[in-house]
């Protein structure tokens, strides 16, 4: 039976003038071409080969010896070549690129961005590739709490938050609360483990520790108050959503900085702002 997506061994069992028919072992009615350009010179019927399937650009199923970087279940990170009115063609090693349709994307693309994802077969039997890799995910890593990791991101949820491949194979979730920044799809970045579920899934955070974060986020409200000549037009009684626009922290994290400032004897909290002490 032939795998379209997947490497597998077949056997030489045809030479036509444009390259060399495969079969498996016992099954020489059921053929596949391995274009002449890519036969070995020294290949004799009989012998096996490891091969690629896919359909090429006439939906004819072909063989390969090409290495593809990716394969149907597996994961890889693809470069977007171009966009086009059906989805992202990416580069996947071989002369025709990869389809990656909008229905398979889980955010906008452009040319040039770097993608996860794995392949598939479509219903006409075609290899497409699908940026929607949850299932697909590793939860066998040996990461512990606190532990520091490579995190791409792969998904953003409203409601869960940055659903995230760490070291491209293995499942993590940046929970909502600890999304601190602007992150967008296929960005890469470290983060902190907080916690290991029993499944295997980790929890990140973008943050360090508390106790190791407040130097310096004391350091940039300082900044910050500087910048308005020393007079900030709100203080910690503001809502999350002020402080999160105009700080990039939560009010959590604000509140903790403002008052290490005033135990230091940096500043003065007014009735609606907070002065830098002269």
């Amino acid at each position: 039976m032939f795998i379209i997506g997947k490497r597998q061994e077949l056997t030489a069992v045809k030479t036509v003038d444009f390259g060399i028919y495969l079969a498996e072992e016992g099954d020489r009615e059921n053929r596949v071409l391995l274009p002449k350009k890519e036969v070995p010179e020294d290949l004799k019927l009989g012998d096996k080969l490891e091969v690629f399937l896919y359909k090429d650009s006439q939906d004819r199923l072909i063989a390969t010896r090409r290495k593809t970087k990716v394969s149907v279940g597996e994961l890889a990170v693809l470069n977007v070549g171009s966009i086009t009115k059906i989805g992202a063609f990416l580069d996947w090693g071989l002369e025709k690129d990869l389809l990656l349709p909008f229905k398979e994307m889980t955010a906008t693309l452009h040319e040039g961005d770097e993608v996860l994802v794995t392949a598939y077969e479509d219903k006409s039997g075609r290899l497409c590739a699908t940026m929607k890799v949850y299932k697909f995910l590793h939860t066998d890593s040996d990461y512990q709490k606190d532990d520091w990791v490579q995190a791409r991101v792969y998904e953003l949820s409203d409601r869960f938050g940055a659903f995230v491949a760490v070291d491209d194979k293995y499942s993590a979730l940046i929970p909502k609360k600890e999304v601190t920044k602007d992150i967008r799809v296929g960005d890469k970045f470290e983060a902190r483990v907080t916690g290991v579920h029993e499944d295997g899934k980790l929890n990140l955070s973008t943050r360090e520790k508390s106790y190791m974060t407040i130097d310096k986020d004391a350091e940039y409200v300082m900044y910050l108050i500087n910048s308005y000549d020393g007079v900030l037009p709100f203080n910690d009684k503001a809502t999350p959503e002020t402080i999160k626009r105009e700080c990039n922290m939560s009010k959590n994290q604000f509140k903790r900085a403002v008052g290490h400032l005033l135990k230091n004897g940096d500043i003065e909290i007014g009735e609606k702002v907070i002065y830098a002490r002269k």
